[in-house]
């Protein structure tokens, strides 16, 4: 009995590393917003301590249940406050590390949810 679909009908991430993700056949190392109905962003902030109150507000524009936000290499939060423009719209928000967000992003795409991942892609350590 197979569980999950042969391939999935919605833009879905290929692969992920440290510093990079791939979606489709392209390689991808600066952070970006997906969307799995085509939605394709960038998201300027290179590291954590970039990010700013007006950046989840940018994820409040969007028709989303849900957002997952991939804090980079390790599981850090936001503060509250800055996730109050996604509360007001009752928008789910669930933070991760960023290669976990990938996983679950293509779990919730491939269900036919409308997903939105803002995912953080860290430099790699030198």
């Amino acid at each position: 009995m197979k569980f999950q679909p042969e391939r999935i009908d919605a833009q879905s991430i290929t692969g992920y590393g440290p510093g990079w993700i791939s979606v489709g056949a392209e390689k991808i190392s600066t952070s970006i917003i997906l969307g799995a109905r085509g939605l394709r962003l960038d998201w300027p902030c290179a590291q954590f301590e970039d990010l700013t109150p007006e950046h989840f507000a940018q994820l409040a524009q969007f028709d989303a249940e849900v957002v997952l936000f991939g804090s980079g290499s390790r599981n850090r939060f936001a503060p509250p406050a800055w996730l109050q423009p996604l509360m007001a719209k009752r928008v789910g928000v669930e933070t991760m590390d960023t290669q976990a967000a990938c996983r679950t992003y293509n779990i919730l795409a491939g269900e036919g949810r409308n997903v939105v991942a803002a995912l953080l892609l860290e430099p790699p350590p030198l």
